[in-house]
């Protein structure tokens, strides 16, 4: 495809489609990467003779690398071609998938874990810097809906699919098929994605900006608005984590669910959020993002209690309320991407972004290995302290609530 003659050139209706699907399609297989180790957790538990802390580890593992990797994005995110430094990053991923799936113990995934991390966290940020480039603020709402639904097809689809591998044929095929997945959309996006050279030297950038490897990172944590926007990613994040990656665990020890049945719980939630997505992200271009952030976060208060303390119910009671929590507690995500997308001054978009997916990766380490250290498994695989984790999920929703209307808008 031709280069775009500036960041915010725009496409024509069909050529926007397929680029939105290609970065979903992106967005899905390392979205799956990272979710299929939570409900991977009580066959990891059992097959690799690890503890609850341990496998908070293998989960927060991914995400501290994560971190790092985006902090050191930052350095050079916007001193490359966007498609080429993305489909880079998303090849490298799929290799460490691979290793994930060829590691013989737990210190061996660990370490896999780890090196997925350092690639897969970087592509959240070049994906969402796309979609801030190509497409204008009106839209971005529905945009971010659109990658946002990765999630739901990775919940509806991916998941279960996952797991059932996992049941039949050992917890490493599931690593198998998202490589494989990984190499279907690296095709794909080599013929869909456009060639993004607007924000490099030639197109106008202070070329003093671009002088030492430090300067773009100093320029974006200079601005206080983007700190801002940093602080209530980190606030998102946190309130998330702490309760995600044991759901699983506590389902099955405290529920009753039999693990043969948790990918119902993933196939019901995706159904919803597949539509509820982009229909939150319509919402949030018709009534404003705070707006319509504040709102869901608001609703999201009650899935996050009831999940945490829920006593033992049947399938379909457990059914409602996983469906519920991944409408809500995800779905806060589509408009607080694009209020912080926008929030980010055009020049300096990919390294503010890189930052910011730096800073999601580290508080979802810390949410997970917080939420990892706050619970127990005893030897009847019953879970306690989970109601604490969903207590300090709620309030640090608050607290982001509060929060997100200090952000202003940059484009």
């Amino acid at each position: 495809m031709p280069d775009s003659p500036s960041p915010a050139a725009p496409l024509a209706p069909g050529r926007e489609r397929a680029l939105l699907l290609t970065l979903a399609g992106i967005q899905f297989v390392h979205i799956l990467d990272f979710m299929i180790m939570m409900p991977l957790g009580p066959i990891l538990i059992r097959e690799l003779a690890i503890d609850a802390h341990e496998f908070g580890l293998l989960v927060s593992s991914y995400t501290f690398t994560a971190a790092i990797s985006g902090l050191l994005a930052a350095l050079f995110v916007d001193r490359f071609e966007r498609k080429r430094l993305l489909l880079t990053m998303f090849a490298l991923f799929a290799v460490a998938t691979l290793a994930c799936g060829l590691a013989p113990d737990h210190a061996t995934l660990l370490a896999a874990r780890g090196a997925a991390g350092a690639f897969g966290g970087v592509l959240g940020a070049l994906v969402q810097t796309m979609v801030g480039d190509l497409i204008p603020f009106e839209r971005r709402g529905r945009a971010s809906g659109t990658i946002m639904s990765a999630f739901s097809l990775s919940t509806v689809a991916g998941v279960p699919l996952s797991l059932f591998l996992a049941n039949h044929f050992g917890w490493r095929s599931p690593f198998f098929f998202i490589a494989a997945l990984a190499v279907g959309f690296f095709l794909l996006g080599l013929r869909r994605l456009p060639t993004l050279r607007g924000h490099l030297p030639d197109a106008g950038i202070d070329e003093a900006a671009r002088a030492h490897p430090l300067a773009a990172m100093a320029a974006v944590l200079a601005d206080a608005n983007h700190r801002r926007a940093l602080a209530f990613m980190a606030l998102l994040m946190f309130s998330g984590f702490t309760v995600i990656p044991y759901i699983t665990i506590y389902a099955t020890g405290n529920v009753g669910i039999r693990q043969e049945d948790i990918p119902y719980l993933y196939l019901a939630g995706g159904c919803a959020t597949f539509f509820t997505a982009r229909w939150i992200g319509r919402l949030a271009d018709s009534r404003g993002k705070v707006p319509t952030y504040r709102r869901v976060a608001l609703l999201s208060l009650a899935p996050l209690l009831v999940m945490t303390h829920l006593p033992p119910v049947p399938l379909w009671a457990m059914i409602v309320c996983a469906t519920v929590f991944f409408v809500l507690v995800p779905g806060r995500m589509v408009p607080a991407l694009a209020i912080v997308t926008s929030a980010a001054a055009p020049r300096l978009r990919g390294t503010f972004l890189a930052i910011s997916s730096s800073v999601q990766q580290l508080f979802s380490g810390l949410a997970a290995y917080a939420g990892g250290a706050m619970i127990a498994v005893g030897a009847d695989r019953q879970v306690s302290g989970y109601g604490h984790v969903g207590l300090l999920a709620a309030a640090t929703t608050l607290l982001a609530m509060a929060y997100v209307g200090r952000i202003g808008r940059r484009d």
